[in-house]
């Protein structure tokens, strides 16, 4: 009812934010209503201000959004003001700064929707030496952008928890994506005074992803690349080409700079695309004015050198179809932004063997040149056209030295979330809480996750579901394990963000609760419930098995469960939503399913007659029933029925681009692999080893008859770096793949 209120008092003082008008000045009181129980804080902030400050935080208040009107403190803001006034007073360009510019490019505490840290005072002491003998905000920013991500220790890293970090985030971990690189440098500049914003686009022209940087004021914009420091030069970028092609006007694929003054245009936060708050001004104009210029006759080819899914700095040489040397640079490493690298000039239509090296590493790639900003991936040693393969001892004995890098890197990365029993990704955050029970078994602890109950309700029914939760069963062995939702919504454990943060939760437990990844089981009760009959088809390959207790399952299907044993829990009387009358329909399906297919689809169905939606307790048969089962990661037939929200693995296998609905379903058999539907997919990837196959045979893989392979798929290291990166599971790690191409319904056999 109060923000009811607040909106309706908002409206009346600013008119409907919905008419692309010009956002209108917030009168002062109007921000103090829309401060509600932070009134108070606000008016203690104006109190005590210096009176001829007094207007400068009056235009913060003016022009924040409501959500930091209504949570930031008196202390904070007078700490910014304080320190913003001390550094744009005693930097040698004070007179060149106006108001107005100081209002909008050096006061503001923040500049996107990261978190509100007092960065303020710690920057301005720690940076203004560094920056003393500096005579221009140019040449101060220059030198902040060459010191500041050394002497903190950040660099940039697809490995960081969240795109939108705030300083203090991406220094707790030293990584961080161009996002949280911008946002630092830009308040280490904002701290001694030099004015500075955010600039991004949400999608190149080409198609190749999103960008964030910083731009600097020095009479007049000038760019440049956070932690990409270009000397004491501004205005220079690996990205300069590709935002000469951007679009004015184009909210997909313009150039935008963050305002913290309201104006019409908001900064599309691809991280958050939901978020109106942070405004923003078009400046495509000033980077599509200036084309970069290259020889006549050529076009662009980009370099880079992977391994799994990390970048790798290194020396290239390209030669051209005599051999000459017409090419040569480093590629950009994992601390590069992932769309810099190494860009060349050459011939269209031409052929090129690009020679690549490092520290004893060595790879060879020829190829043809056949568009622009073409890019050339060295991902594997190539000899002779054929990527060498490990025998299956090597191939072991990498498995162990690629598990223990990574194991040594959650230790390091991820304590800290867990010590805090809370975890952050993608903008959602999920706090939880576990215990230990039993002796923990010589191959590891089993994990038990248990979703609470509630969903559609206020915060605290929610909360007091989650502590009900957390008492509601005991194991006899493992981590029983409580997380609480990250929202409050009907459906809060079966939307998109709560894979991520389960994967990332197992992930993390597997090290620093020495897990076993085959005995992680999932429950959940009611709204719990919920989402364990949506989660465990879409997730099933990462369960020994699931419980279900008092849930609806909407609109999914079991189809998905045929190698995870599962276990379904409804009181007869439990009519509400007919969730009664759901599970015997699912009991049904899944007798159904065994009945087609006697080797799946493992189940349990009670239905406890006399018992309501609580069914005292007699769901709790459920536990040792699961902890009798443990997962089979390379099961001989998977069937994949893909749910609206996607992965782009399951079991051993795995698709490029995964289509919603789509479905898979494959038989392995000795030295073969049968691809028995597909429907939705053009390009199936298999992963192998010599669990599954030998592969030091040859293995053959058909559809109707069909083949679509015969050989022998090597063992590569890349392979396991690879599946091991996209789960962190020792188990879970393949030396082999496949990829196949799928005829179309046209070209299929019968």
């Amino acid at each position: 009812m109060r923000q009811l209120i607040f909106a309706t008092l908002a409206c009346l003082l600013f008119g409907p934010p919905c008419l692309g008008q010009d956002p209108p000045l917030r009168r002062l009181e109007a921000c103090l209503v829309l401060a509600g129980e932070n009134r108070s804080e606000l008016e203690a902030a104006l109190a005590q201000a210096p009176k001829e400050q007094r207007a400068d935080l009056e235009f913060l208040f003016q022009h924040m959004p409501p959500s930091d009107l209504s949570s930031l403190s008196a202390e904070f803001l007078l700490e910014h003001l304080t320190y913003a006034h001390r550094a744009w007073a005693s930097s040698p360009w004070q007179a060149r700064i106006s108001r107005d510019l100081f209002r909008n490019e050096i006061l503001p505490y923040a500049s996107i929707n990261e978190r509100r840290d007092a960065w303020r005072r710690d920057f301005h002491e720690r940076f203004s030496p560094l920056i003393a003998e500096a005579k221009s905000p140019a040449e101060a920013a220059a030198i902040l952008n060459q010191k500041v991500f050394p002497l903190l220790g950040v660099s940039y890293s697809t490995k960081r928890r969240k795109a939108d970090q705030s300083p203090y985030e991406s220094m707790e971990t030293g990584l961080a994506s161009c996002t949280g690189l911008s946002v630092l440098l830009i308040d280490a500049c904002r701290s001694v005074g030099v004015p500075a914003r955010f600039v991004g686009t949400p999608l190149w022209a080409d198609g190749s992803g999103n960008h964030s940087w910083v731009e600097i004021w020095d009479d007049g914009w000038h760019f440049t690349g956070a932690a990409e420091p270009t000397g004491d030069e501004l205005d220079r970028a690996w990205f300069t080409g590709r935002a000469s092609k951007a679009i004015p006007a184009d909210e997909r694929h313009g150039i935008f700079a963050v305002s913290f003054k309201s104006t019409t245009q908001r900064f599309p936060l691809v991280w958050r695309p939901e978020a109106d708050f942070v405004h923003a001004v078009d400046v495509t104009g000033r980077y599509v004015a200036g084309d970069m210029d290259w020889p006549e006759g050529t076009v662009r080819v980009r370099f880079c050198a992977t391994d799994a899914d990390a970048r790798l700095a290194g020396q290239l040489t390209v030669l051209d179809a005599k051999g000459k040397r017409v090419f040569e640079g480093q590629t950009r490493g994992a601390n590069f932004d992932a769309n810099d690298h190494l860009t060349g000039f050459l011939i269209p239509g031409c052929r090129y063997e690009a020679q690549w090296s490092h520290a004893g590493d060595s790879r060879k790639v020829r190829f043809q040149v056949e568009k622009d900003e073409q890019l050339v991936n060295l991902e594997a040693a190539v000899i002779g056209g054929q990527a060498p393969g490990l025998n299956r001892k090597e191939a072991k004995a990498v498995a162990s030295e690629l598990w223990k890098i990574h194991a040594e890197r959650i230790r390091t990365e991820r304590s800290a979330e867990i010590e805090a029993r809370v975890l952050e990704v993608d903008g959602q955050r999920m706090p939880f809480w576990y215990k230990a029970f039993g002796k923990a078994p010589s191959d590891g602890r089993s994990l038990w996750i248990s979703m609470h109950g509630g969903g559609g309700a206020p915060t605290a029914v929610n909360d007091e579901q989650w502590e009900n939760q957390k008492g509601l069963y005991k194991v006899e062995e493992g981590i029983y394990l409580a997380p609480r939702a990250p929202t409050d919504t009907w459906n809060l454990w079966h939307q998109g963000h709560i894979d991520g943060l389960f994967d990332r939760l197992i992930e993390d437990l597997i090290v620093l609760e020495n897990i076993n990844p085959d005995r992680v089981y999932l429950m959940g009760y009611s709204a719990g419930g919920d989402g364990v009959y949506q989660l465990a088809p879409r997730m099933a390959d990462r369960f020994g098995a699931a419980a279900m207790m008092a849930g609806h399952p909407n609109e999914t299907v079991p189809d998905g469960l045929r190698n995870l044993a599962f276990t379904l829990h409804m009181g007869g009387n439990d009519g509400s939503y007919d969730r009664n009358k759901k599970a015997a329909h699912w009991r049904d399906l899944l007798a159904g399913l065994r009945g087609e297919d006697p080797g799946g689809y493992e189940h349990w169905v009670e239905i406890h007659a006399g018992k309501g939606h609580w069914m005292d307790r007699e769901d709790a048969a459920a536990l040792p029933w699961m902890a009798a089962r443990s997962r089979d990661l390379r099961p001989e037939k998977v069937v994949w029925l893909q749910d609206d929200v996607t992965h782009k693995r399951f079991y051993w296998l795995a698709v490029d681009q995964p289509v919603a609905r789509s479905r898979v379903v494959v038989r392995r058999e000795g030295q073969e692999i049968e691809i028995l539907e597909a429907q939705g997919v053009q390009t199936l990837v298999l992963r192998l080893d010599d669990s599954m196959l030998d592969l030091d045979k040859t293995v053959r893989v058909y559809q109707g008859g069909e083949v679509l392979y015969e050989g022998r798929p090597p063992r590569l290291r890349t392979v396991l770096a690879k599946t091991l990166a996209e789960r962190g599971d020792p188990k879970g790690m393949f030396c082999s793949e496949l990829r196949v191409q799928l005829p179309g319904p046209d070209e299929a056999g019968d």
